[in-house]
């Protein structure tokens, strides 16, 4: 059996995930605040096991709901550039959602390319025209103007490889909404010679049949054989044509038509341009939520978690932020200072663990475990101590505000460390193919 997935299953899928933010609590969390294996040379590969979800579980520091408005539909980035052959729409061509076929200008005017001319293109497209027909610049080009960036759109989702889409069901006032609803379903803005024939001494008849209506176009005779052909009217209708070529003196010229995608181009711009990728943009302002998110620490892993639990509840969170870790208060520590990362122990319980953070105020130390430290439980009254013997006894327990394993890991992502820092903003973007 030979089959596809087609591209709109992909488009349709990532806008799902898109709306399931809004009926779902999603969070962005950090995790993993002790090294990597080799002192963070070897950056860990996710792997998609109940083990590893599990780990994410237990690294997990803290989280971040995740807003609607944080979330968007992108697309490949490919800047115009002087001098670059772009890849005109051609509704044969298999290999159009990876080719450069539409581009981004400085002016954050997102184009799609209808005709590319003999060559490279030397002319910036330009203009805000959202009329389904469009003209050709002089390299030849001609340019369909599909929308524009808003500042704010830059500043949160545009990045070096990916330039953010919007899907629009109603009317928003913009530019793009102007040229869903002028788009011509139906159309045909070129059409290809597939071969140019002999013998022709004037210009022939170009006839397009099919089942839309009024779609025109001229031929171009150069040196007794057909070298192009020009739409005079774009017409609207068509699902399928045919064009002939008659008269003018000469034999075997064939043309075919690129009737457009469906609703027109622009109706559509996330299924036109590929939109089958989805960017969550969120930002982590210092030690938000009230210290939920510390900042004498770093993280190296990231992700994603939908509905997770408040605490000993089975009530799904809907906090702003969430506080992760486990946490022991003890007295003022004897022999030095803990520090981040240390593994303590437990002098009664034997248990271990990661000293994610430390609040030397009220000598809080939030802390985590894994494989590594096994998963003992801490004992109010006991002694805690680190490699370098210093210690102090452990006055009370504290819980996270999430219930641990609760949820659904859909993203993992490893880095190398990332360091926080009071009146620091980290600025994460995650990028999810569909």
């Amino acid at each position: 059996m030979v089959a596809i997935i087609s591209k709109q299953i992909r488009v349709n899928n990532a806008g799902n995930f898109r709306d399931d933010i809004g009926t779902n609590s999603t969070y962005l969390y950090i995790g993993r605040s002790h090294p990597w294996p080799n002192s963070d040379t070897n950056i860990a590969t996710p792997v998609d096991t109940v083990f590893d979800k599990n780990n994410v579980h237990q690294n997990m520091i803290a989280l971040k709901k995740v807003a609607q408005s944080d979330v968007t539909h992108s697309i490949t980035r490919y800047n115009w550039l002087s001098g670059t052959t772009y890849i005109p729409y051609d509704d044969q061509l298999s290999t159009l959602s990876t080719s450069q076929y539409y581009v981004i200008t400085d002016e954050l005017n997102v184009y799609k390319c209808l005709e590319a001319g003999t060559g490279a293109s030397t002319v910036k497209p330009t203009g805000q025209t959202t009329n389904a027909a469009n003209s050709a610049t002089a390299d030849g080009y001609v340019w369909k103007f599909m929308y524009a960036l808003s500042g704010t759109q830059a500043t949160k989702f545009l990045t070096n490889s990916f330039i953010p889409i919007n899907v629009l069901t109603s009317n928003d006032g913009s530019l793009q909404y102007q040229v869903q609803t002028n788009a011509q379903a139906g159309s045909i803005h070129r059409i290809i010679v597939t071969a140019g024939g002999s013998g022709y001494t004037s210009n022939p008849t170009v006839t397009i049949t099919g089942n839309g209506a009024s779609a025109t176009a001229s031929a171009t005779v150069v040196g007794g054989a057909v070298t192009g052909i020009s739409m005079s009217n774009i017409g609207s209708g068509y699902d399928e044509a045919v064009v002939t070529i008659t008269g003018g003196g000469g034999t075997g010229a064939t043309a075919r038509a690129v009737i457009s995608p469906p609703g027109g181009h622009g109706a559509n711009a996330a299924d036109e341009l590929g939109g089958f990728f989805i960017m969550a943009n969120v930002q982590l302002d210092s030690a938000e939520g009230s210290g939920d998110f510390p900042i004498d620490n770093d993280f190296r892993q990231l992700g994603l978690l939908r509905n997770p639990f408040n605490h000993g509840t089975t009530t799904v969170a809907t906090a702003s932020t969430l506080q992760a870790t486990r946490s022991i208060v003890t007295g003022a520590p004897t022999g030095g200072n803990f520090a981040v990362d240390d593994i303590i122990t437990g002098g009664t319980s034997g248990a271990q663990a990661y000293i994610t953070s430390i609040d030397t105020g009220t000598n809080t130390i939030r802390y985590h475990q894994d494989a590594t430290t096994g998963f003992g439980t801490f004992q109010s009254s006991e002694t805690v101590s680190n490699a370098s013997s210093v210690s102090a006894t452990i006055s009370s327990l504290g819980d996270p505000e999430v219930e641990k394993f609760s949820g659904e890991v859909i993203y993992i992502e490893n880095r190398s460390a990332v360091a926080r820092a009071n009146s620091q903003i980290e600025d994460i973007k995650l990028v999810l193919e569909f």
